[in-house]
C-alpha cells in the first residue's frame, strides 16, 4: 500500500499530534473554578461566547440542543475569520475540508469526515449539500459563495438524509442571509490590499411601509493574480466578482408571511492555473504508434509561493460564471401550535471556463466547458408541537434539473516530433436531466424527565436522462463525426432513517447519540469517450453512528462540545484513469466500502474579560474496507481528502480605550495533517502536513460605527496544495493547485 509522505525536515509529526491531543485534553479537563473567577459574561462585547440560533432541524433551537456535531458562525465569527469567500471556512471547523474546485474559479470541493465528490464533472453528484436560505445548490460549479451580508453559516456534520435529502452523506453547508426588519440598517466599506485587491461592499435595509421590509447589497472584489506565467509575464489566479442580493419580508397578516429573495453573481477571471507536479509524456508517432518521450515541464520551483507556471493558452485565457437564484418562502401559521412552509426556487448557473489541466506550454491537456444549468425545486413543510413534549416536521420536496454542457479538447502537442504539424480536436456535447422526489418526516419527542428521543424518515427517488455525443479530429487520427455517441436512463430510490437519543444531565451538560442514513444519486460515466466506458453506477450509502457531549461550563465562560462517530460508506463512486496513451479512458467503478472513524472536539474559553480562546480538532481515520481498492495501478490505495488531524487555535484580545472604542486583536494557527489529492494515490498529488497561521488588528468606534482593520493571511508564507488533477492516462498529468500566499488587507466599514 501506498503511504503519505510528510515533511519530516520542518516537523516532527510525533511532536504534532501529542501537542494537539494535549491541547485537546488540557483544554477539556479545565476546571470551571478557575475561569468562574473572570467575572461577569458581557456578551456585547466581540468575541464573547453567546447564544447562538440556529435552524438546522427545521426549527429554532439552540446550538447546544441540537442532536448533532454542528459547527455556527455569526456575521461577527466570520469577521474575525477574514472570510471572503466559502472556502474561507477551512480549518475552522472539524474534519471539513472545504476548497477551490480543480482548475475553477466558482466551483467548491467539499470533504466532511472524508465524504466527498471525487470528480469535479458537471455530471457527477456531490456529497455534501450546499444551500443557501434553504435552497439546495445541485451542483459544486457556483458554489464558492461571497460571504457578505451573511447573517449565519451552520455547517452540518454527518448523514443530512432524513430532512435534506439526497447527496448529503458527508453533511451539509447551510448559508443564511440576512432578512430586512423594522430597524433601518446601512453599512459601507472598502478593503485594499496587495496583489492590488480592491473590495468595495454596502448594504441597505429597512422598512418600506409598516409591514414591508426590503434588503439590497451589493459588492465588487478584484485583485490581480497569484501566478505568472514566465513565458509571457501574464498573472492567473485573479479575482474578478461582483455580487447582487435582494430580499423582502412583506407581513401579510399577524399568521401570514412571505420572504423573497434574488442574488446573482458575476465573476470574469484569467485561468485558475495549477503546477504541473511530473514529467509529462508525449508520444512520439511511430507506424504502430509506440513509444514515449519524455518532456520537460514548466518551470515550478518548490520552496517559494511566488511559483512561475506555463500555459499553452494564450487566446483563449479566462473563466466566466453567471449565477443568479429567486426563491420565495411562504411562511403561514394555521394555530397556535402548527404552521406551513412553502420554499419556491428557481437557479439559473452558466459557465464558460477555460482550463489547461497540464498546466505546461505543451497542449496536452486544454480544455473548455461551458455549462447552462438550471433547477426548479419546490418545498413544503408541515411544522407543529402539541405545546410541550412533542415537535414533528412532514415534508414534501421536488427538483427538476438540466444540465447540458459543451466542452473541447484541445491536444495538438499530444502526437509530437512528426515532422510535420498535428492537431487534435474533441467536442462533446451533453445533457443531464434529473427529477427528484422526496418525501419526509420527524418526531422529536421528550419522552421522560431529562430523556428526549427523535425518529425520522425520508423516501427519495431520483430519475435521471443522460445524453452524450462525442467528435473527435486530427489530421493523424482522422476524422470521426460522431466518434460516439450513447443515451441512457435510469432511476433510483432509497429510504434514508434518523434516529436520535439525549439526556440532559442539567442546564449546561448535554448528551446525545445518533444513528442516521445518508444517500448519494446514482449516475452515467459524463467522461465516456468510447463504448467501453459507458456505464450506470449505482448510488452510495453510508450509515453513521455519533455520539456527543454539549457543556456549558464556569457561568456560561466555557463552551465545549465533543463527538465520537462511526460511518460505514457503500459503494464508493470512484473515476479513475486507464489507458496506454492512445486508448486513455475514464470509466466510473463503485469500487468499494470505506470504514471512517473519528472524534471532534469544539471549545470556546473567556478566561478573562479582555481574552476569547477558541479551538477546534478533528481526528479522522479512513480506510477502504474489506478488499480495499486498487486503482489502474493495481496498487492498494487510501481515501482522498482525509487528513488524519486537522486543528485551529484561535485568540481574541479586546482592549477598551478611554474614549470608549475598542481595540481588538486575534490571532489564529490552523494545522492540517497529510492527505492525498487524488483518487488514485499518486505520490506527485500528495500535501504533507502544514501550518497556516492569520493575524488580524481592528479598531471599532464608540457606538460601533466606524471600524478599521488591518489583517494578514497565510503570515509565514506557507507553500501548500490544497487540490489535484489526475488524468496521467493523457500524457501523464498530474497537476496540483496551491492556496493563497502570504496576502495583507486594510478595510474601513461604516454603519449609518
Amino acid at each position: 500500500m501506498t503511504r503519505l509522505s510528510t515533511k519530516n525536515e520542518k516537523y516532527n509529526k510525533k511532536n504534532i499530534h501529542l501537542a494537539i491531543t494535549a491541547a485537546l485534553f488540557a483544554l477539556a479537563a479545565t476546571p470551571a473554578t478557575v475561569v468562574a473567577q473572570a467575572g461577569d459574561n458581557d456578551e456585547n462585547r466581540p468575541g464573547a461566547i453567546e447564544e447562538i440560533i440556529v435552524t438546522a432541524q427545521r426549527r429554532e433551537q439552540t446550538l447546544q440542543e441540537v442532536p448533532m456535531a454542528i459547527s455556527a458562525f455569526t456575521e461577527e465569527e466570520l469577521a474575525y475569520l477574514q472570510a471572503d469567500n466559502l472556502d474561507s471556512l477551512q480549518g475552522a471547523v472539524p474534519n471539513l475540508n472545504l476548497v477551490q474546485g480543480r482548475g475553477s474559479n466558482s466551483s467548491a470541493n467539499v470533504y466532511i469526515r472524508g465524504v466527498g465528490q471525487p470528480d469535479a464533472l458537471q455530471s457527477f453528484d456531490p456529497a455534501v449539500g450546499i444551500y443557501l436560505d434553504d435552497v439546495y445548490m445541485s451542483r459544486i460549479q457556483g458554489g464558492l459563495f461571497k460571504l457578505y451580508d451573511i447573517e449565519r453559516i451552520e455547517v452540518l456534520r454527518g448523514p443530512q438524509g432524513t430532512l435534506y435529502g439526497k447527496n448529503t452523506p458527508g453533511g451539509a453547508i447551510r448559508l443564511i442571509t440576512r432578512t430586512p426588519g423594522d430597524d433601518f440598517e446601512a453599512q459601507a466599506g472598502l478593503l485594499v490590499g496587495d496583489y492590488g485587491r480592491i473590495q468595495a461592499r454596502a448594504r441597505l435595509s429597512g422598512p418600506l411601509t409598516d409591514d414591508f421590509a426590503l434588503g439590497v447589497s451589493v459588492l465588487h472584489d478584484e485583485r490581480d493574480g497569484f501566478v505568472t506565467d514566465p513565458a509571457t509575464g501574464r498573472e492567473y489566479n485573479d479575482e474578478d466578482t461582483t455580487v447582487f442580493r435582494m430580499k423582502g419580508n412583506w407581513e401579510v397578516n399577524d399568521d401570514f408571511s412571505v420572504v423573497f429573495s434574488a442574488d446573482y453573481t458575476k465573476e470574469d477571471v484569467n485561468l485558475t492555473l495549477g503546477r504541473s507536479e511530473t514529467l509529462l509524456y508525449s508520444l512520439n508517432y511511430t507506424a504502430d504508434f509506440s513509444g514515449f518521450t519524455i518532456v520537460p515541464r514548466s518551470p515550478a520551483p518548490i520552496g517559494e509561493w511566488d511559483y512561475k507556471t506555463s500555459t499553452s493558452m494564450t487566446d483563449r485565457p479566462t473563466q466566466e460564471t453567471d449565477h443568479w437564484g429567486v426563491n420565495v418562502t411562504l411562511n403561514w401559521d394555521i394555530n397556535a401550535d402548527t404552521s406551513l412552509r412553502s420554499i419556491t426556487a428557481y437557479r439559473d448557473l452558466e459557465t464558460a471556463s477555460f482550463i489547461d489541466i497540464d498546466a505546461t506550454v505543451l497542449e496536452l491537456g486544454d480544455v473548455f466547458v461551458g455549462v447552462d444549468q438550471n433547477q426548479f425545486s419546490q418545498e413544503f413543510q408541515l411544522l407543529g408541537n402539541n405545546g410541550s413534549d412533542v415537535n414533528w416536521v412532514l415534508g414534501a420536496y421536488y427538483l427538476k434539473e438540466e444540465v447540458p454542457s459543451h466542452q473541447e479538447a484541445y491536444a495538438d502537442d499530444f502526437l509530437q516530433y512528426v515532422g510535420f504539424p498535428i492537431t487534435f480536436l474533441r467536442t462533446i456535447d451533453d445533457n443531464l436531466e434529473t427529477t427528484s422526489y422526496a418525501l419526509f418526516g420527524q418526531v422529536d419527542w421528550a419522552f421522560a424527565d431529562n430523556w428526549s428521543m427523535g425518529v425520522g424518515l425520508r423516501w427519495t427517488k431520483e430519475e435521471k436522462d443522460y445524453f452524450r455525443t462525442t467528435s473527435t479530429f486530427s489530421n493523424i487520427l482522422g476524422v470521426a463525426d460522431p466518434a460516439f455517441a450513447f443515451d441512457d436512463s435510469d432511476s433510483w430510490s432509497d429510504w434514508t432513517p434518523t434516529f436520535t437519543l439525549d439526556y440532559t444531565l442539567s442546564d449546561e451538560v448535554r448528551f446525545y447519540g445518533r444513528l442516521a442514513k445518508g444517500f448519494k444519486s446514482g449516475g452515467f460515466n459524463g467522461r465516456a469517450n468510447s463504448a467501453a466506458d459507458v456505464s450506470t453506477f449505482d448510488p452510495e450509502t453510508v450509515w453513521t453512528a455519533e455520539i456527543g457531549a454539549k457543556t456549558i461550563m464556569a457561568d456560561g465562560r466555557v463552551r465545549a462540545n465533543y463527538a465520537l462517530f462511526y460511518s460505514q460508506y457503500d459503494d464508493f463512486q470512484a473515476r479513475v484513469s486507464v489507458g496506454d496513451g492512445i486508448d486513455f479512458r475514464f470509466p466510473v467503478l463503485n469500487a468499494a466500502e470505506l470504514e471512517i472513524k473519528g472524534a471532534e472536539f469544539e471549545l470556546s474559553w473567556l478566561p478573562i474579560d479582555p481574552l476569547a480562546l477558541s479551538t477546534q480538532i478533528g481526528y479522522l481515520d479512513s480506510k477502504y474496507g474489506a478488499g480495499g481498492f486498487f486503482g489502474s495501478d493495481f496498487v492498494e490505495d487510501e481515501p482522498a481528502f482525509s487528513p488524519k488531524w486537522t486543528a485551529r487555535f484561535a485568540g481574541t484580545w479586546t482592549q477598551g480605550l478611554a474614549n470608549g472604542s475598542d481595540l481588538m486583536f486575534t490571532a489564529s494557527a490552523s494545522f492540517r495533517d497529510a492527505m492525498w489529492l487524488s483518487v488514485e494515490n499518486v505520490p506527485a498529488l500528495t500535501e504533507s502536513d502544514y501550518w497556516v497561521a492569520d493575524a488580524m488588528i481592528s479598531w471599532v468606534s464608540e457606538g460601533g460605527k466606524w471600524t478599521v482593520s488591518g489583517g494578514v493571511k497565510n503570515l509565514t508564507d506557507e507553500v501548500y496544495r490544497v487540490e489535484g488533477q489526475e488524468f496521467r492516462s493523457v500524457g501523464g498529468i498530474l497537476t496540483a493547485y496551491y492556496g493563497h500566499p502570504r496576502t495583507y488587507t486594510i478595510g474601513v466599514d461604516y454603519r449609518f
